[in-house]
């Protein structure tokens, strides 16, 4: 009687999480997002890609990962602290972890700490928006090399 009020319990937590993802998804994907991959351990094994929904909001851009409980973006990626150092196509290794036809940038955060290496993976038209966001800063403003 106990095992299956607690199995029980745990299908009503387990429903409630995979509720709160789904508003979470359709809240994010209803204000314009992107999909979008971002890899913040850069390496060549392929390995460390995670899918999200990009979406821009003024001077940054802010990443939500899709399986993720939080509340809040997981990322902030503020335009003028951000270089982008070589474009590429992603690797056999590397394709199945991102969206579709996917470009990848590889990018330094210039936020104060160093600077520090990222990736990001956007389809052809997602990297047409993502660079003309990046290059449009308001005038008289300096922005590291975008393209």
């Amino acid at each position: 009687m106990i095992i299956s009020w607690i199995l029980g319990l745990l299908l009503v937590v387990l429903g409630a999480l995979l509720v709160l993802l789904a508003v979470r998804w359709l809240r994010v994907l209803r204000v314009g997002g992107i999909n979008v991959a971002l890899r913040w351990r850069t390496d060549d094994s392929g390995r460390g890609w995670h899918l999200g929904i990009g979406r821009y909001r003024g001077d940054e851009f802010v990443w939500f990962r899709v399986l993720s409980l939080r509340l809040g973006a997981n990322r902030v990626i503020r335009r003028d602290a951000l270089e982008i150092d070589d474009r590429r196509e992603p690797s056999r290794s590397e394709a199945y972890a991102m969206p579709a036809d996917s470009t990848v940038l590889r990018c330094r955060s210039l936020d104060g700490s160093g600077g520090s290496t990222l990736e990001i993976a956007m389809g052809k038209d997602a990297l047409t928006g993502f660079l003309s966001w990046l290059e449009s800063a308001p005038p008289g403003r300096s922005l590291p090399w975008a393209s």
